[in-house]
């Protein structure tokens, strides 16, 4: 049986960071976009946790990126190593 692809915390956290980043948009933006505390974002942003979709899709927007573009990977064989 084959395992479908999970959602690399580290990796999407970073890829956030990225984006955010290029775009010019800053952690109090999102803060206020998403009506959440600069922890949460942060917590983001380090790969500690992942946004909800609600986040997810409002990420999305401000950052003015599909939500699939957002989201790292990692494939069946890497997670063996996780």
């Amino acid at each position: 049986m084959k395992c479908a692809p999970a959602i690399d915390m580290k990796g999407t956290g970073a890829k956030i960071q990225e984006v955010r980043l290029r775009r010019g948009v800053s952690v109090k933006d999102i803060q206020e976009y998403t009506g959440l505390s600069a922890q949460s974002v942060y917590r983001w942003l380090r790969g500690e946790t992942l946004p909800s979709v609600d986040n997810l899709v409002a990420l999305s927007k401000i950052l003015e990126i599909p939500v699939g573009e957002l989201l790292v990977t990692l494939q069946p064989a890497e997670q063996k190593d996780r």
